[in-house]
């Protein structure tokens, strides 16, 4: 992970535990959050691509952080724990 990319990810995570995690759990356990950070915006999607959409449309050539709300990463690629 670049410089850039590291702080992207701590503002993102800032934003998201401060301002947006209380209230996102408690009403969309689940969704995908797209956090742009420099504004503070955040878009919410019910998959991956809609979050991510949103951000890019709201704010072109800007990156976005990507999670998940209410879990410790937006994707989990691999075979199910048993």
């Amino acid at each position: 992970m670049t410089k850039n990319s590291q702080e992207l990810a701590a503002n993102a995570t800032k934003i998201y535990e401060q301002r947006l995690k209380e209230e996102l759990e408690k009403t969309h356990f689940d969704y995908f959050l797209a956090i742009e950070p420099d504004s503070g915006d955040h878009f919410l999607g019910g998959t991956l691509s809609e979050a991510a959409a949103a951000a890019r449309k709201a704010h072109p050539g800007r990156r976005a952080f990507l999670l998940r709300v209410g879990h410790r990463t937006a994707v989990h690629i691999g075979a199910a724990h048993q």
